[in-house]
């Protein structure tokens, strides 16, 4: 590497990465390209090409650190990339690619002269999606032209790939559903065990309330008080896991303020709880931070993860039906949790648990990948729903709200829609003796 790229004060570099927390040359030397991870990467397998598999971006990546490279060249191949993490899963040597493209897509954001209609739409996205209360405002109009048949004609636009995918994947969420709001506290029932922490999330909170209010209820009933608090909006998990960093670092700070009282925080929404375990390298280099981030870290669970740490308190009633489990990419690679959800499900009398083919390849939402990346994000659609119809469930099990649009958007799309539960729903009505 040159000089240059060694002084982090210098403001020029001859290479296509800046000196601010450059892919580690160490976690990229680990890779031994041995090539198990290519039949889990969905761009691999879509295209079957060497540069849109983990290996081949890693290649790239050491090539970024030289001097004389080309960012302009490479940066479309990290672009394709889902951050799935599927690697980190199938890597047999350890590599952890989940750290090297999440230290290379703020090196992209910062050095890569985007279009300015590109950098338009990222900013677009980012400053809708992760602002609920312009996605609750935004829901009447959403409304409005589902009703005039304006979603469906904009969904027709093959020109417009990108806003194509937008107008499908908008879910026919009342108004009223949007504007609800979940307590700030709720109280614990029976014996109290603890307080938990829920985040409410953006997108989560507006297009699935309901999902939130059975997180609250469940863990209401199985003894915890619930703090619920408005604030922060967002984690910043769009923005971490796109490369802005600096608004992801802000968010992350955020969210740490508003459960450091708390003795856990409960996710159920798997991109944001892979981002909130992560905060700890996020913030790792700020010395006001990185010790509560550490310790926020360690308090973070996954609502499946929480559930059976604590084991069961509240008594399960039968809800007969076959469901077919998805794994949520942030929740089964990058936070290794599979087992819990699962286990949560089969303990429900009457619940037959269904597992689909290519479990570990992503269904093609990877948070906004599905808008940026459209055509990918459309094939492997199509294809998982495909997989879950092939197994002849009832309903799917779906973790994280990304996958739960993307999942009934290609389902609608082959006019055999299934309802898609979040496996706290399933168990809600399991507590309580209610049909989902």
């Amino acid at each position: 590497m040159s000089e240059t790229a060694d002084d982090p004060t210098t403001g020029t570099h001859d290479h296509a990465f800046d000196a601010t927390r450059p892919p580690s040359r160490e976690l990229i030397d680990a890779c031994v390209h041995c090539g198990f991870c290519l039949p889990t990467c969905p761009t691999y397998v879509l295209w079957g090409e060497e540069m849109d598999s983990p290996r081949g971006r890693i290649v790239l990546m050491k090539e970024g650190l030289e001097a004389g490279s080309d960012l302009a060249e490479m940066a479309v191949h990290f672009d394709r990339c889902l951050g799935c993490m599927a690697c980190v899963t199938a890597c047999p040597s350890g590599v952890e690619y989940d750290r090297l493209i999440e230290a290379t897509r703020p090196q992209v954001e910062r050095n890569l002269e985007r279009s300015p209609a590109e950098r338009a739409f990222r900013r677009l996205m980012f400053a809708l999606f992760t602002h609920p209360g312009r996605l609750r405002a935004a829901t009447p109009f959403l409304a409005a032209g589902r009703a005039l048949g304006l979603t469906g004609l904009v969904g027709r636009l093959q020109r417009f790939p990108r806003m194509r995918t937008l107008a499908r994947l908008t879910p026919p969420v009342p108004a009223r559903a949007a504007f609800a709001r979940l307590p700030e506290l709720t109280r614990a029932q029976g014996s109290r065990r603890g307080r938990v922490g829920l985040l409410q999330g953006c997108v989560q909170r507006v297009f699935f309330h309901d999902v939130n209010t059975a997180t609250a209820r469940v863990l209401s009933a199985e003894g915890f008080d619930v703090f619920a608090p408005r604030l922060p909006r967002c984690c910043g998990a769009l923005m971490l896991h796109t490369g802005y960093e600096p608004e992801a670092r802000d968010l992350a700070r955020a969210t740490i303020s508003a459960f450091e009282d708390c003795e856990l925080v409960a996710v159920n929404a798997a991109g944001c709880g892979s981002a909130m375990k992560e905060y700890v390298n996020l913030l790792a280099d700020d010395p006001e931070w990185a010790s509560r981030a550490r310790a926020f870290c360690e308090k973070v669970r996954d609502i499946s993860e929480l559930l059976v740490e604590v084991g069961p308190a509240a008594q399960r009633r039968p809800v007969p039906i076959s469901l077919a489990y998805h794994d949520a990419c942030h929740l089964a690679h990058a936070q290794g949790v599979r087992a819990q959800p699962r286990e949560l499900l089969r303990a429900v009398p009457g619940v037959e648990l269904m597992e689909p083919v290519e479990w570990e390849i992503c269904c093609g939402s990877a948070g906004v990948y599905n808008l940026l990346e459209a055509d990918a994000g459309e094939q492997l659609g199509q294809r998982k729903a495909q997989n879950l119809l092939a197994t002849g469930a009832e309903a799917v099990a779906a973790g994280n709200p990304g996958c739960a649009l993307q999942i009934s958007t290609y389902l609608q799309a082959v006019d055999r829609p299934l309802p898609v539960y979040h496996p706290v729903q399933v168990l809600d009505a399991s507590i309580n003796g209610s049909r989902l």
